[in-house]
């Protein structure tokens, strides 16, 4: 934006204050939510327009315009149009001075200019950088939304909206930065929770080469690797001497599998356990929950993927959890990588990455049994302690309600797409800080494709135009029609078929 005057600065009942002055605009380029500058005592103070207003004193009174409007349009008696005025309410910001926002303590002065902020301040102001993540337009600017990866990530981020605004294709298009940063510029790996297939699209196209695809059903993981406090959260029935016995014999393996060189799975724990001489009204349960366990035939002698192949700079490393139906499972999964991620990060012997989670609410629920906890922990864990070992995560959901509040309230960037359900609207108003009573609002009418974003990533809470993506979406999913039209012509290829049989 240019230093074209918008408009002059006006006296009303209620401002100029040090907190918001209203303007009459004088050009078509003002628009709601635009940042705009004018000149006071102590600099250059910057606002933003929270509301317009069309005024025309011709039509203030009712009773005159009713009566006027039974003979002939008013326009045609009157000159209407040399009357009517346009107000934009500005909330002032702050006064720009070396190259940050400080509080403004004197008001506009009527009869000032107003212009379009100067967009190289505006940049400053908001902590855009030429190298940052490009998720899209400042909106009513032209102007890049380039964040700064640490901002941004670093003390994590959450992503919510409800079902469709979009908040898979803006996953892609932060994905698609990360990927596309140089090794100079320091990168990242990135592992994703797909819970719907929605990432498998990077394995096609430009970022083929720096995507992988592990199936679900083939994740396994090692035995050796499962510590007695990770089994009791996937069995969370065991009472205290059941826990006892089953850390004990845990413990008499691992010792005989060090012992030996060699590797077993969870078959053998529960031949260890049938063995034993524990007490049949303590081994019967046990036994029972641990094939619960082994028929979902994922504890096995070694993990897959391990560690060192899910986490690489530059990387993504989609775990496509879409064929699994059991949460169980998917939770045991997400708990156990996310805990092995966060162990060897610790220790420096993987690079900093960032778990983006998928439909997170199903993962780390609010008010959720213990049976449905199980990878609560460690994600809360990660939201509270992660960021001094760079370990981010991005909590991805349709229902910020649901979401554990202790994960949440860590994420010191938010990223909003529309959400119409009020319990959501609340909860994400209590639970994120630097939303105001007009971005609360505009949540609920934003368009697909428009986002709010507030928090650390930017100094101040901005609309974004979410830019479009370099890959493709989708490979898993299909529209409704497409979906009903295949399914009768499989039904009637099978009809053919059966009568070419007979």
């Amino acid at each position: 934006m240019d230093s074209t005057s918008l408009g002059t600065v006006i006296s009303t009942i209620d401002s100029p204050t040090t907190s918001f002055f209203s303007f009459v605009i004088s050009s078509p380029n003002v628009r709601k939510g635009q940042f705009v500058q004018t000149r006071c005592e102590d600099g250059m103070l910057f606002g933003t327009i929270s509301e317009i207003m069309r005024a025309n004193r011709y039509f203030e009174h009712a009773e005159s315009v009713s009566e006027y409007e039974k003979g002939s349009p008013m326009p045609q008696n009157f000159p209407t149009a040399d009357w009517e005025y346009v107000i934009a309410r500005v909330r002032a910001l702050g006064v720009y001075k070396e190259g940050r926002l400080v509080r403004s303590i004197f008001p506009a002065a009527p009869g000032s200019k107003v212009e379009g902020a100067n967009e190289q301040a505006l940049k400053e102001l908001l902590g855009f950088e030429e190298k940052g993540l490009n998720l899209g337009k400042l909106q009513n600017h032209a102007i890049d939304a380039k964040f700064n990866l640490t901002r941004l990530l670093q003390k994590h981020l959450a992503i919510l909206a409800m079902s469709g605004a979009g908040k898979s294709y803006l996953c892609g298009v932060l994905i698609e930065e990360l990927l596309d940063r140089g090794k100079e510029q320091g990168r990242i790996a990135v592992i994703v929770i797909d819970v719907h297939g929605e990432y498998l699209g990077f394995k096609s196209g430009q970022y083929a080469r720096q995507t992988q695809i592990f199936d679900g059903k083939k994740v396994r993981v090692s035995l050796k690797n499962v510590s007695p406090q990770m089994l009791f959260e996937w069995v969370s029935e065991l009472s205290s001497p059941q826990k006892r016995e089953i850390a004990l014999l845990l413990k008499r393996m691992k010792g005989k599998m060090k012992e030996k060189q060699e590797t077993v799975g969870l078959a053998e724990l529960i031949k260890e356990i049938e063995a034993s001489e524990m007490k049949d009204n303590m081994k019967g349960p046990i036994l029972s929950w641990l094939a619960e366990i082994n028929s979902m035939r994922l504890i096995s002698k070694g993990d897959f993927p391990k560690i060192g192949e899910l986490a690489k700079p530059g990387t993504l490393s989609v775990l496509d959890l879409s064929d699994i139906d059991s949460l169980k499972k998917k939770q045991i999964i997400v708990s156990y990588f996310a805990r092995r991620l966060f162990l060897r990060r610790k220790k420096g012997l993987i690079p900093p990455f960032l778990l983006l989670i998928e439909e997170s609410h199903n993962f780390a629920r609010e008010k959720a049994p213990k049976e449905s906890a199980i990878s609560k922990s460690i994600i809360e864990t990660l939201a509270r302690e992660g960021r001094k070992f760079g370990a981010s995560i991005c909590l991805v959901s349709q229902r910020p309600v649901q979401l554990s509040t202790t994960a949440l309230s860590q994420c010191n960037s938010n990223i909003i797409l529309r959400v119409t359900n009020p319990f959501d609207v609340k909860h994400i108003a209590e639970s994120c800080e630097g939303i105001d009573n007009y971005a609360q609002n505009a949540i609920t009418t934003l368009r697909v494709g428009e986002a709010l974003v507030i928090g650390e990533a930017a100094s101040h809470p901005i609309f974004i135009n979410v830019r479009k993506r370099k890959s493709k979406h989708s490979t898993k999913g299909e529209g409704l029609e497409d979906s009903a039209r295949k399914f009768e012509e499989e039904q009637e290829r099978k009809e053919k078929d059966v009568e070419a049989f007979i």
